[in-house]
């Protein structure tokens, strides 16, 4: 796997388990979390709060600089409007 795939799966998996344990908490159901190790302890203590403060503008550029499917175009139409 490479890096750029590895980064963004585990980006995506903590970023969703951090929102996920958020919204536990506004509704009031109580959730136990066990920190695994020292991965554990960097992507949810580092990781997810650093990127939960940056601008949308430094995210997407970075995610710009990373190979991987959020760089695909969606191609071009030449739409003219409704054929009549």
């Amino acid at each position: 796997m490479s890096f750029a795939k590895w980064l963004r799966s585990n980006s995506e998996h903590y970023l969703l388990r951090d929102a996920q344990l958020r919204t536990a908490r506004d509704l009031g159901i109580n959730t136990s979390v066990r920190v695994r190790g020292p991965k554990d302890m960097f992507w949810m203590w580092f990781f997810v709060p650093v990127y939960r403060c940056l601008p949308w503008g430094l995210r997407r550029g970075v995610m710009q600089l990373l190979p991987g499917s959020h760089r695909r175009a969606w191609p071009r139409k030449n739409w003219r409007g409704p054929v009549r």
